[in-house]
């Protein structure tokens, strides 16, 4: 009898093996992995996320609306428009803690980075006890901007007091520095200049990076040193040195311990001492106006932010890359 198709498929699927079953769980679908790594990245993320939201962005919300408002602490903040920021160009000493600030900034940025630069070229040429200068050159930094350094700063400009007395012996009278309106600010300055640690590591980081047959083929036409600095070390380490000059900048408008430890809190003598972050905090926290503080802060945000943007449209023609020979 004629075996038919259907039973000749039926005799072979009798004899194939039998197929174990789906482990379980098989007929689910599993999430991709990108999608898991995307979910445990966030989760992450979670705790940076509601910490920039409850101690960064938040605060900086509640300061923008008290800015509109006169607050004092004790009472309810009342809306008063744009009577604070008014008030500030009819405020002397406001006025007065912008020159300050400006004059700080224009003193205290160029010279720690000069500073810091002269420091990194003297430490990148190999010599014996090059480990033990980089750490005592940039231990000033570790300490930062603490009162302990400022109190002993202070004690040293005085009037009598160490350097007041060596000045003295080679004829310099100063007074005191602390209480001599002609000096105060540059204490400030130098205090500032004396922790150029940071800016030098860096610059030190870009002077390891310029290629050193620049220099022999420089050599072997003749060029000096200063001709070398200025034709191949400063081009070669111009987006290091933006950097330097942006943080730097920035930094520098946030100052204010070594002002209010100096000064006394009261950024004297004669208000040379009147950083703009010191006539904040009288305003906010000795004369209890929140409201008129707010306003100060955002507009020092708003002054350091403008700057930020002028060196950034600087830094077009004043730095090289080394993509750029092309162009």
């Amino acid at each position: 009898m004629a075996r038919t198709a259907e039973d000749t498929r039926g005799d072979a699927e009798s004899a194939a093996p039998p197929q174990p079953p789906p482990p379980p769980g098989r007929g689910t679908r599993r999430k991709p992995r990108g999608d898991r790594e995307r979910a445990a990245g966030y989760a992450f993320l979670t705790p940076w996320i509601l910490g920039f939201l409850g101690l960064t962005l938040g605060p900086m919300a509640a300061s923008l609306y008290l800015s509109f408002t006169d607050y004092n602490l004790f009472t309810a903040p009342s809306w008063v428009g744009l009577d604070n920021y008014r008030r500030l160009f009819a405020d002397d000493q406001w006025l007065q803690s912008i020159r300050v600030t400006g004059a700080y900034v224009v003193l205290a940025v160029p010279l720690k980075l000069a500073l810091a630069l002269a420091v990194a070229m003297l430490l990148a040429a190999p010599h014996r006890g090059q480990g033990f200068y980089r750490s005592a050159f940039y231990a000033p930094s570790l300490l930062g901007a603490s009162v302990s350094v400022a109190l002993v700063w202070r004690a040293l400009f005085s009037d009598d007091a160490v350097v007041d007395r060596l000045l003295r012996a080679v004829g310099v009278e100063t007074g005191g520095w602390v209480g001599n309106p002609d000096f105060a600010l540059l204490l400030l300055v130098l205090l500032a200049v004396w922790q150029f640690g940071a800016p030098m590591v860096i610059f030190l980081a870009g002077l390891k990076q310029v290629p050193r047959q620049y220099y022999e083929a420089a050599e072997v036409d003749g060029a000096g040193w200063w001709r070398r600095f200025q034709t191949i070390t400063l081009p070669m380490i111009s987006p290091v040195l933006f950097f330097n000059l942006l943080l730097e900048t920035v930094n520098s408008f946030q100052v204010f311990t070594a002002s209010f430890v100096i000064s006394g809190g009261s950024g004297g003598p004669a208000g040379s001492t009147l950083i703009y972050t010191l006539y904040l905090y009288q305003q906010g926290f000795t004369h209890y106006q929140m409201g008129y503080a707010s306003a100060m802060a955002w507009m020092l945000i708003l002054g350091a932010g403008l700057v930020v943007v002028a060196l950034f449209r600087m830094s077009r023609t004043m730095v090289f890359y080394s993509g750029d020979e092309g162009r």
